[in-house]
């Protein structure tokens, strides 16, 4: 990748910042899921996790190389500390890969160095060399971070920058650990690492950022027009605190823009060639998949991909857009994939209507769940007349995204009203196949449900997000429910659309309840398997 530094490299680091949200956890299925379709957007490198962090994350980064990491497919990247035990995991995990990176970092700035790796700066000078020579016997790409580089001494950044990339870096990561900088600072410090790194020729410039002060995107921006060409962001911006610099954000900034961005890559101001490889239709799709699998619900006025992004209720815009979309549009909904709610199928559509229709859309369903996602459309259709590609993408993304279906609803019933006690009675089918029924009364229909519900399932939790969105427009639409839990700090989310919002509620709170069972399940046999 060294030799391409007319355009910009799209570094996705969802898998592994952004899982690091509280509450977007996901099992290895989910990640696989994501990864295709990162794969699909056009990402150059996917970092699909932190291999030596835990078994569940080894084998994530494993799968991922084994399906994604094609010969035609992105580069897929393994994050390790500069220890050689996270280093040898992460060569292990990704030797799958046709195209293989190991990401390792040290941190550097001297208030890290003092009270978290209490070590000199002679000591992590040594360490970086070192480790990144070792990385680089397993693999030729290798990439160097140096966290918390924006408070970091610059003349001694540079000094372990130059070193790192003797021992073989082939990509230096400049990190804006904790969302401190701001652009000009930034791209100060980028081009005072071009000027003062005396091999800096020999590795490309990557930058990852945080948006802790809402800088994220304009910090990368600066850093592209002073020589980084690689951006390390995650979709919809998730991530530690208030996460990660946005993919969809800085991809189309760079794609409005581009005229204005050229010459900072050597291009003339008036081409029209695409600054990254990323598929820009397909960005609301992604949005929504990371969106549904992490239970991370995205803003209604969230830039690109919020619901309101490309709406006008100002009179004034309206009557601008409707003479001519540029007085008020900067770009086409239709560049990120948001397409008008075409009508494609009915209640008389076969399967191979069904599944031709979710292949188009994007969605290459396994026959299992083609199956089930079959079924719910053939009980959509027999409540509603129209069916719209929203609706389709809502059936794929909820079969997508089920949990082991440890519990599973089997019937919900409630009575309610503005001078009755409301009151649920729910029945639950339980790992060993007994059907369990038990009723109880709430604040709500959705308190008594869920009340009901944990009288069955009985195991602790306490509910912190409840969200409920509608897919499409009219008194017939999929409601998707999103529900959050937390059981001993850990937060696990649920998911589940259905045109009645009660019971895609139950079936959300059961969703996010098996994802906490069989955490609990997998625990208890860890603990057994130690024992003996």
């Amino acid at each position: 990748m060294q030799n391409q530094q007319d355009r910009v490299i799209i570094f996705d680091t969802t898998l592994r910042d952004g899982e690091q949200c509280p509450g977007a956890t996901l099992n290895v299925d989910e990640k696989l899921l994501i990864a295709k379709q990162l794969a699909r957007l056009g990402v150059d490198v996917i970092e699909a996790g932190f291999a030596f962090a835990s078994p569940g994350d080894f084998e994530a980064v494993k799968r991922v190389a084994e399906t994604v990491g094609t010969e035609d497919g992105p580069v897929i990247c393994s994050l390790s500390r500069a220890i050689k035990a996270d280093i040898k995991a992460s060569a292990e995990a990704l030797k799958p890969a046709a195209h293989g990176r190991i990401h390792t970092f040290i941190s550097t700035s001297d208030i890290h160095l003092e009270y978290q790796l209490k070590k000199t700066r002679a000591e992590v000078l040594a360490i970086a060399e070192e480790m990144v020579a070792y990385a680089k016997s397993f693999m030729d790409d290798v990439e160097f971070s140096t966290m918390d580089a924006t408070r970091t001494d610059p003349e001694y950044l540079y000094q372990v920058l130059e070193r790192a990339i003797a021992a073989g870096a082939t990509t230096i990561n400049i990190p804006d650990t904790v969302g401190y900088t701001t652009p000009s600072e930034f791209g100060d410090l980028i081009r005072g690492i071009k000027a003062n790194v005396p091999n800096i020729d020999k590795a490309i410039i990557s930058v990852h950022g945080h948006n802790d002060i809402g800088l994220g995107v304009a910090n990368f921006l600066e850093a592209v027009k002073n020589g980084a060409r690689q951006l390390e962001c995650a979709i919809n911006g998730i991530g530690e605190r208030a996460g990660n610099t946005a993919l969809e954000e800085i991809v189309m900034a760079l794609h409005v823009r581009r005229q204005y961005f050229n010459p900072y890559l050597g291009r003339a101001p008036e081409s029209e060639a695409p600054l990254t490889n990323i598929d820009t239709r397909q960005i609301y799709k992604t949005s929504r998949l990371v969106s549904n699998l992490t239970g991370m619900l995205v803003q209604p006025n969230k830039a690109i991909v919020g619901a309101n992004a490309f709406a006008h209720e100002s009179g004034i815009h309206q009557d601008g857009v409707l003479k001519n979309r540029l007085t008020y549009e900067i770009m086409d909904a239709a560049s990120i994939g948001l397409t008008d709610n075409q009508i494609v199928l009915g209640k008389h559509s076969g399967r191979n209507a069904f599944r031709t229709r979710l292949k188009e859309l994007g969605f290459d369903l396994p026959e299992g769940e083609l199956n089930k996602a079959f079924l719910k459309f053939k009980e959509l259709a027999d409540k509603k007349k129209e069916i719209s590609d929203w609706d389709l993408e809502a059936i794929a993304n909820d079969e997508m995204q089920s949990s082991p279906e440890i519990f599973r609803v089997e019937l919900v019933q409630v009575s309610c009203g503005d001078r009755a006690q409301p009151t649920a009675t729910v029945t639950l089918r339980t790992p060993d196949g007994q059907e369990l029924t038990d009723a109880a009364i709430g604040t709500g229909p959705v308190d008594a449900v869920y009340k009901a519900i944990n009288r069955v399932v009985n195991v602790p939790n306490q509910l912190i997000e409840f969200s409920v969105q509608s897919v499409t427009a009219g008194i017939d639409a999929i409601g998707e429910v999103t529900i959050r839990l937390r059981h001993n700090e850990r937060v696990f989310s649920g998911h589940a659309a259905n045109t009645d919002i009660i019971v895609a509620s139950a079936q959300a709170y059961v969703n996010a309840l098996n994802r906490l069972y069989g955490s609990l399940q997998q625990e208890k046999r860890s603990q057994m398997a130690q024992e003996v």
